[in-house]
């Protein structure tokens, strides 16, 4: 099975995990990427059952609204019930590793404002240990020397990913050779250099429920 096939099934799970939480006046938190661009089309088929979405990327808002799905901004949400995404990689205690699409610093602010994160992965990124997959570094552009210098002493390969400046006028360090034994601490340290934004491990809001494809079906963990 390919993997986009993959991807359209845990997008459909996910819808059909959230679709029963729903009424009138919930607001969905939607992710961006790939993956969750599938669910954000299924998600488009029961916009009707639902107040609003909140979006991380102004990729995903605009997607959302060409199927005529309401998007408001985070502010303007008194509470996000579920907030729905993929990820690069998901270790079995359900710390993530986010980012390959540039928007790590909007996912790991509506995750935080939402009562569940859902997290809808193939098998392919379902591994035993985060780091195989280079962890996005969101950086303040005049840091950029710095914070590279800073994170090669904590091991790491950091490399600027040229042409790409976020959502929010910043750019990203993709940092490879992290082995990410304690994603928690590494999450905090990387955090509290100076410049840096936010970085892509998601420990401190880890996956709620996580939803898995593999060519023998689905599982929620």
């Amino acid at each position: 099975m390919k993997t986009d096939d993959l991807k359209k099934i845990a997008a459909q799970a996910a819808l059909t995990y959230i679709e029963p939480k729903l009424n009138l006046e919930s607001i969905v938190g939607v992710g961006t990427g790939s993956t969750t661009n599938h669910f954000i089309d299924a998600l488009g088929t029961i916009r009707h059952k639902f107040d609003a979405a909140v979006s991380s990327s102004a990729a995903s808002t605009a997607r959302l609204e060409d199927l005529g799905v309401h998007v408001i901004d985070l502010n303007a949400a008194p509470r996000v019930l579920v907030y729905v995404d993929g990820a690069d990689e998901v270790e079995p205690g359900k710390a993530a590793l986010k980012g390959g699409g540039g928007a790590l610093t909007r996912e790991k602010i509506v995750v935080a404002a939402s009562d569940e994160f859902v997290c809808i992965v193939d098998d392919s990124k379902y591994v035993d240990r985060l780091g195989s997959f280079p962890l996005p570094v969101e950086v303040i552009p005049m840091a950029r020397s710095f914070v590279a210098r800073r994170l090669v002493e904590l091991g790491g390969d950091p490399v600027y990913r040229d042409g790409l400046i976020t959502d929010n006028g910043n750019v990203i360090l993709d940092v490879h050779g992290l082995n990410i034994d304690d994603p928690d601490a590494l999450e905090s340290k990387i955090s509290n250099i100076a410049g840096v934004v936010t970085n892509g491990i998601f420990a401190a809001n880890r996956v709620n429920t996580l939803i898995v494809a593999s060519a023998e079906g689905v599982s929620i963990r």
